[in-house]
Order: structure tokens, then C-alpha cells, then sequence
């Protein structure tokens, strides 16, 4: 019977959500994926359908148990993407879409917040700034893609839902507030509206200066929590509605990259992992409260208890891919055969793509340098230059904006991070995780079933807070798929083309602020 006792994981994605069950030991049983739409709108607009989301959810939920027969739930965990505004009236249902991660459109108001007066330092008030550092370990960032500024620009263009929200809410949190009639966030998944004490990570509680800076009503924002705390039950509606026991304890669950953490099963200090999906991070925990403001990058409270997780991420990576792939086969599904045909394209390209870089900043950049005015581009191409040449040279920029992101997260640790977990759809591919490990110059781990580690990663955070796995043996339970050493003949090609694609930044920021500034 032990062996059939698992915990419903649910892992809501920018392209929709994935839903297993997972046992004690990480193992994935059953799985299922729905997708959803993303609504993109000029002017930095990127918002999803709740009400989408939470079909898709039930749907996928009920087909994972239909593949499964004799299992006992012990709990519902949930992960999602992280950085997004759900408003919610009283009786908690949502107030039009979701604003996601990827929206800027409060950017323009958050000078109100974080500059009111005529002192400025690089668009902060200094004595602002002092204070969102030493409590938050940040502060809201330039770029707009915060839920503070979400929640700015509701109050400034939609003043109607602005009013009408009983809540606003992170992604997760609306999620657990469907399932169990409670509206809660867990200290993990508030830390980027930038309002909290984040000093003891274990301890995280609103602070009514950061408050007043922005000017939110604090009853309109959740009751907080620990990820690991049970928040409640599942309703009995819900309940019947995804065929799933009556009172099932809810865990308060994280965000997507903290789960990804746990996953990789870089649960250790200083541990590191490689995610590549729509977005990328590189991301590992530490024991210590810290700031680099000049490159955006902070200790903030984990999902494991007493600890900090710090992380860079970029805006596009897997999604560079799709991108790419829609301009040259605008007919053909994304699916694993045509992610098989261009990784062909790719292989038969040596390294360095034949002199070919690509920028992989198609929608701006958050880390390790804030500019949404930066945008992509292919370098140095020539009438020889095919589709093989451009498709690798896509991987390639990939990794190089990676290796950017392993430099500055070295620098806030101090240390080498090697032996890198790598997870994540793009994890899927063999030659994707050899080109990370000759282009980072670090042994790189692709882990087994790696678009499945947020899941298996909400699946033992539940199974921690049960007793029924302890944090320390969670590593031992992820497992490998292959290991990539890094090819020391490719070193001078990659580190001539990384800083080939460092100089590209640097000579064509100021024509990227004037076109798209």
C-alpha cells in the first residue's frame, strides 16, 4: 500500500499545465498536459485566461487519474509559473485574464513608486532604495514585469477591475484558492511584489513602509504562508469535479523556479540548476541574504525551509526555438518530430555555426542586464548561410546568454558552480545540453524525464512536509538521463563566439533604446 500513496502534483506552465502523480521515491506515474493561449498585445501586453487555465487543470487531472487506478492521495501540490497578477472578487473568481510574467505595460508607472521626488539614483529614490534592499533583498524592477506593476497599471487603465479585486494573487495562489476556497500566498511566491520582510525566510510578513511606497490597500492582498504549510482541503465541488477524494489537505506549493530546484534535486547550498523552457534560469540555493542591484540579481525566501534561492533569468530561451521554427515551417505542429528534424539540422553544422550568432532577446531582457528595449537578431550571415547554420546558431546564442547568467551567479556566490542539472523541455535534447557544457566550459547533468521536474519537484516538497521523504534524501531520488562533459577542442571556438556575442550587446544597445524605447 506505501507504494501507492502518492501526491497529485500540478505544474501550470506559460503553455499550459502538466499533472502527475508522484510517489515518495520522484517517480512520475501516469502525466498528462493540456495547453493554453497566450494573449500578446502592443505595447508590452502578455496575459492568459484563468478560467482556460483552471479547464485545462481539471482536464488534465482527470485523464492522469483515469491512467491510474488504486492510488491514494495523500495531498494536492501545486507549481506555476511565477510572476503574474490574478485579480479576484469577493466570491474569488477571477476579474478578466491574468497579467503574466512577460507584461510590461506598468512599467511607466512605476516612477511614482520608486522615484516620487526630485532625488534620483538610476530611477530610485535613495532612501527607497535603501529600504526595499535591506528588508526585500530588491527592489521593483525598471522592466515592469513585477506584480507591483501589474497591479500599477490596473489601477491606472483598469481602474474598474482595480476596485473590484477582493485579491490579487500569484498564479499559484489562485490555483490553491480554486481548489480550496482559501486565498493565501507562501513566502516564496510574494517575494516579487516587493512589499515583504524577507530577512528570515521562514518568517516573511508584509511591511507597511514598502506598502505606503506603493500605495496598496493591504486588504487586498493575501495572508501568507510557508510552501510547505497545508493551507487547507480541497472543497467538496472541487473535489467532484476532478474525481479526487473530499477533504484532500492542499500544500501551500512555490512558483516555478523553486520547484525546478527541488526537481533537479539541487536541494544543497550552492547546488545549481539549468532550466530551459519558454523563459531560462540559472538558479541554486544559499544560506545568506544578498544583493547585486547593478545586476538584478537577490537572495529571496525558498520553498525549503531556512533557506534563500538565488537565481538569473532570460526572457526567451525554448521559445527562441519556437519562434524559429513557426518562420521556417509556419504549417507544421511543434511537435517532437520537428524538434527531431531541426536537432538533425543542427548536428550536421560544427560548432560555431559557421561564424553565424544569434541574440536571443526576443522580448527584452530582465538579467543579468534589465532592458526590455533589447531584441534578437542573426549576425554575420552570408549567401552560404542555410536554415542548418541559423538553427544551430539559435542553440548557440542560447547558451551564450547562459554562460552570462553562470558569470554574474558566480560572482553573487563567490564559488565555481559545476555538475549542473539540466531540466526543462530543452533538456530533451542531447546535443542542446553538449553545447551548454562546451559553452559554459561545466559538466552538464541532463536529468530523466526533464519537462516533468516542476511536477516531481511540487510532488516531493508535498512529500517533505508529510514526513514521508526528508529533505536530505530528495537528491538521491532524481534521476539521470546523461552526462556531457565539456569537448576541450570546441573551447576556442565558444569563447571566441562569447565574446563576439558580449560585443554585439554592447554596440547595439543604444540603437536597440532608440528603436524601441
Amino acid at each position: 500500500m506505501e507504494s501507492t500513496q502518492y501526491v497529485l502534483a500540478i505544474d501550470l506552465g506559460t503553455s499550459g499545465p502538466k499533472v502527475a502523480l508522484v510517489s515518495k521515491r520522484g517517480e512520475i506515474v501516469g502525466g498528462s498536459t493540456e495547453s493554453v493561449d497566450l494573449l500578446l498585445s502592443e505595447g508590452g501586453g502578455a496575459e492568459q485566461d484563468p478560467w482556460e487555465w483552471w479547464t485545462a487543470i481539471v482536464a488534465a487531472v482527470r485523464s492522469t487519474l483515469e491512467e491510474v487506478s488504486g492510488a491514494t492521495i495523500r495531498a494536492v501540490s501545486v507549481t506555476t509559473q511565477w510572476s503574474g497578477t490574478v485579480a479576484v472578487n469577493s466570491q474569488g473568481e477571477p476579474i478578466g485574464n491574468a497579467i503574466i510574467w512577460m507584461d510590461s505595460r506598468g512599467a511607466r508607472y512605476l516612477g511614482e513608486v520608486t522615484a516620487p521626488g526630485k532625488i534620483k539614483v538610476q530611477g530610485y529614490d535613495p532612501r527607497r532604495a535603501r529600504r526595499w534592499v535591506s528588508l526585500t533583498g530588491g527592489a521593483p524592477s525598471g522592466a515592469g514585469k513585477d506584480p507591483i506593476a501589474h497591479i500599477l497599471y490596473l489601477r491606472n487603465e483598469r481602474p474598474d477591475v482595480y476596485s473590484a479585486a477582493a485579491n490579487f494573487l500569484e498564479p499559484k495562489d489562485y490555483i490553491n484558492l480554486r481548489l480550496t476556497g482559501i486565498a493565501r500566498a507562501t513566502y516564496d511566491s510574494i517575494a516579487l511584489h516587493w512589499l515583504t520582510d524577507n530577512r528570515d525566510p521562514d518568517d516573511v510578513h508584509y511591511d507597511d513602509d514598502l506598502l505606503a511606497y506603493a500605495g496598496l490597500d493591504r486588504s487586498q492582498l493575501p495572508e501568507l504562508c510557508h510552501a510547505t504549510d497545508i493551507i487547507g482541503n480541497v472543497t467538496p465541488m472541487v473535489a467532484a469535479e476532478l474525481g479526487i477524494p473530499e477533504g484532500t489537505p492542499v500544500i501551500g506549493g512555490t512558483p516555478d523556479m523553486h520547484s525546478a530546484g527541488i526537481g533537479a534535486g539541487t536541494i544543497r547550498d550552492h547546488a545549481a540548476h539549468l532550466y530551459i523552457g519558454t523563459s531560462s534560469w540559472l538558479s541554486c540555493h544559499v544560506p545568506y541574504k544578498k544583493t547585486d542591484l547593478i545586476h538584478s540579481i537577490a537572495s529571496l525566501p525558498a520553498a525549503v525551509p531556512g533557506q534563500w534561492i538565488v537565481a538569473n533569468e532570460q526572457e526567451t530561451a525554448g521559445k527562441a526555438v519556437d519562434w524559429f521554427a513557426n518562420i521556417l515551417y509556419p504549417d507544421r505542429p511543434l511537435d517532437d518530430d520537428l524538434y527531431a528534424e531541426l536537432t538533425a539540422m543542427a548536428a550536421a553544422i560544427p560548432p560555431g555555426s559557421n561564424g553565424v550568432i544569434f541574440t536571443p532577446w526576443l522580448y527584452g531582457e530582465r538579467t543579468p542586464v534589465e532592458d526590455a528595449n533589447l531584441r534578437a537578431g542573426f549576425f554575420n550571415q552570408s549567401l552560404e548561410t542555410g536554415r542548418p547554420e541559423m538553427v544551430r546558431a539559435v542553440l548557440e546564442g542560447v547558451a551564450y546568454n547562459t554562460r552570462w547568467l553562470l558569470e554574474t551567479v558566480e560572482r553573487f556566490t563567490k564559488r565555481r558552480l559545476d555538475h549542473i542539472p539540466m531540466v526543462g523541455g530543452g533538456a530533451q535534447s542531447e546535443l542542446w545540453a553538449q553545447i551548454h557544457a562546451d559553452v559554459l566550459n561545466r559538466v552538464i547533468i541532463r536529468r530523466k524525464d526533464p519537462i516533468w521536474v516542476n511536477v516531481r519537484g511540487a510532488g516531493m516538497l508535498a512529500h517533505a512536509t508529510l514526513g514521508t521523504v526528508s529533505w536530505a534524501d530528495i537528491e538521491a531520488c532524481i534521476p539521470t538521463a546523461s552526462t556531457h562533459e565539456p569537448n576541450a577542442a570546441n573551447r576556442i571556438v565558444y569563447d571566441d563566439g562569447y565574446a563576439t556575442f558580449r560585443r554585439i550587446h554592447k554596440a547595439n544597445r543604444g540603437i536597440y533604446r532608440r528603436l524601441n524605447g
